[in-house]
C-alpha cells in the first residue's frame, strides 16, 4: 500500500521530510512510517479540495451513488487485508477488525442510499402567484479528523456523507493508526475518486486542522475524539463561522432493574464493556443494579470477564488485545487504585497482564463491586476493560445516577417490562439507549450525543443532512 498523503489525485511521498513512525500497540514495533504534514501540505489539500468542489457538486446523485456502493463492495471484498491492517496499527483482536470492515461499507451503502434521495421540495402555495423550493446545496469543503480506535470505519462515517451530499473533502486520521485510512483512499482512487475530492493528509494535528480552520473556504469539520479537544476546535472554528460536528466522549450507564433477565445483561455486558478492550465511546462505564440482584449480576459478569482470553489480536481467539498506549494503561491503573482506596472491592483482574513478546498493555477485565459515584471511575470516562458496578434500590434512583453526569451519549437499560424500558428511555438524557441490547451502531441510524458528548449525527438520513446546507428559493409569477 502507499505510505503517503493523498493530495489533489497525487500520492505525496514524505521524501527528506518528517515522517511518522506507526507502531503495533502490542509490541511498539515500527510497522510503517508516513508523512508527518505540515501546515503547507494542509493548505495544499485545501485548495485541492476547493478546485474539484464545482465539478464534485454538479455530478448527479445517481452517479455519487454508484461511486459510494462500488468503493463498498471494494471494501468488502478487501476485508482480510483490511483487517490485518487495523489488527497491526491498533491491536484490536482480528475478529473485530473484520467487523469494522463490514461496519465502514455499511456506511458507504447507507449514504448511497441517502444520496439518491437528495432532492428540492416544492412547499405548499400559501400565496398566489408564488412558487417556493428548497433546494439542497452542498456545504462545500469539509474537513475530517478521526480518531484511532476505529480508524476505518470513523473515516467511512464521516467521508461517505460527504460525498453523497456533493462536499469534497480533507481528512486527517489519528497519528497512530493512518494506515488503514491510506487504504481506504486507495480503495477510493482505484474506483475512480476524481482528483481533490478526497485529500488524506497524516500527521501532528495541531498544525493540520489549525490551517484547515482559518482558511475560510473549509465550511465544517467532523471530528471524533476527547472533550477537551472538542472544545478547543469550538474556538478555533468561531473565526470562519466553521459548522461543526463534534463526537466526544461517552461515560454510558448501564441499568440492571429487579426484573432483567440476569443471563442476558452479562451477556450484553461483557459484549459492550469489553469490545476493543473497553475503548469506544458508547461501551459501558458506569453499571447501576438494582439491589435486589446485585449480587448475581456481579458474580456472573466476573465470571464472564475472567474467561475472556487476553493477548494479541492476530492470534485466534482472543478477545482482549492491548490498550492503545502507556498512558491508557496508567489511566486504567489510576482508576482501580481509587476506587480501591474509597471502599470498592475489586472482584476480578485489577492489573496487566504479561503477554510474551509484548509491551505492558494488556489489562486484564476488570470487574469492581461497591462502586460509588464520587469514584474516579464514576466521574471519567475510562476507555478501558473497568466495569465498576454500583446499586440502588429503586427505578428513580437508578435513573437519576445514571443522568448525573455531564456526558450524554449512550446509555443501556434491561428489564423484562415493556413499560418500564419505555420509561428509562424516555427519562435517560442522552443520544443513544439500548433496551435489552448493547449492540446499537447501525449505519443507518442517527450515532451522537448530548452535553460534552457532543453535536452532530453520523448514520442514514441525519448524516448526510449534516453536509447539506439547504437554500430557499421564492419566485413571484405574475398571473
Amino acid at each position: 500500500m502507499r505510505c503517503a498523503n493523498l493530495i489533489g489525485g497525487r500520492w505525496v511521498d514524505p521524501g527528506d521530510g518528517p515522517v511518522l513512525h506507526v507502531r503495533d500497540a502490542a509490541t511498539g514495533q515500527v510497522v510503517a512510517q508516513v508523512p508527518a504534514a505540515t501546515a503547507e501540505a494542509a493548505k495544499a489539500a485545501i485548495e485541492a479540495a476547493s478546485t474539484a468542489l464545482p465539478h464534485w457538486a454538479a455530478t448527479t446523485t445517481a452517479d455519487r451513488a454508484d461511486f459510494l456502493r462500488r468503493c463498498g463492495q471494494r471494501l468488502r471484498s478487501d476485508r482480510q487485508r483490511l483487517a490485518n491492517l487495523i489488527t497491526a496499527e491498533g491491536g484490536k483482536p482480528l475478529a473485530e477488525s473484520l467487523g469494522e470492515v463490514d461496519y465502514s461499507a455499511d456506511y458507504l451503502d447507507s449514504a448511497a442510499d441517502e444520496a439518491v434521495r437528495l432532492t428540492a421540495h416544492t412547499l405548499p402555495q400559501r400565496r398566489e402567484g408564488r412558487v417556493q423550493v428548497a433546494v439542497p446545496d452542498p456545504i462545500g469543503v469539509v474537513a475530517a479528523v478521526t480518531p484511532w480506535n476505529f480508524p476505518l470505519a470513523m473515516l467511512a462515517r464521516k467521508t461517505a456523507p460527504a460525498l453523497a451530499a456533493g462536499c469534497t473533502q480533507v481528512a486527517k486520521p489519528a497519528e497512530e493508526t493512518p494506515l488503514s485510512a491510506l487504504a481506504f483512499a486507495e480503495i477510493l482512487v482505484e474506483e475512480g475518486l476524481p482528483n481533490g475530492v478526497v485529500n488524506i493528509v497524516t500527521g501532528e494535528p495541531g498544525p493540520i486542522v489549525a490551517a484547515w480552520l482559518d482558511d475560510g473556504r473549509v465550511r465544517k469539520l467532523s471530528f471524533t475524539g476527547s472533550t477537551e479537544v472538542g472544545r478547543l476546535l469550538m474556538r478555533g472554528a468561531a473565526s470562519q463561522v466553521v459548522c461543526l460536528s463534534l463526537e466526544l466522549g461517552g461515560h454510558a450507564p448501564f441499568l440492571v432493574f429487579a426484573d432483567a433477565d440476569i443471563g442476558a445483561a452479562v451477556e450484553a455486558a461483557v459484549l459492550g464493556k469489553f469490545r476493543v478492550a473497553g475503548q469506544t465511546c458508547i461501551c459501558p462505564n458506569r453499571f447501576i443494579v438494582h439491589s435486589s440482584v446485585v449480587e448475581e449480576f456481579t458474580a456472573r459478569l466476573a465470571a464472564a470477564a475472567k474467561d475472556l482470553p487476553v493477548g494479541r489480536g492476530t492470534l485466534p481467539g482472543v478477545r482482549i488485545g492491548p490498550l492503545i498506549s502507556d498512558e491508557a494503561v496508567d489511566r486504567v491503573r489510576a482508576q482501580v487504585q481509587d476506587a480501591i482506596d474509597r471502599g470498592a472491592r475489586v472482584v476480578t483482574g485489577g492489573a496487566t497482564i504479561a503477554v510474551p513478546g509484548c509491551l505492558d498493555r494488556f489489562f486484564a477485565p476488570t470487574v469492581i463491586s461497591g462502586a460509588t459515584p464520587s469514584m474516579r471511575c464514576f466521574e471519567e470516562e475510562t476507555f478501558g476493560p473497568l466495569a465498576p458496578i454500583a446499586s440502588a434500590s429503586d427505578d428513580d434512583s437508578m435513573v437519576r445516577m445514571a443522568n448525573a453526569t455531564h456526558y450524554g451519549l449512550a446509555a443501556y437499560a434491561f428489564s423484562a417490562d415493556p413499560q418500564r424500558l419505555a420509561r428509562a428511555a424516555r427519562q435517560l438524557d442522552c443520544g443513544i439507549v439500548g433496551c435489552n441490547t448493547a449492540a446499537v451502531s447501525d449505519a443507518y441510524a442517527p450515532f451522537g450525543g448530548r452535553g460534552w458528548s457532543g453535536f452532530g449525527r453520523e448514520g442514514g438520513r441525519w448524516g448526510v443532512d449534516e453536509y447539506i446546507s439547504w437554500k430557499y428559493i421564492c419566485e413571484a409569477r405574475p398571473d
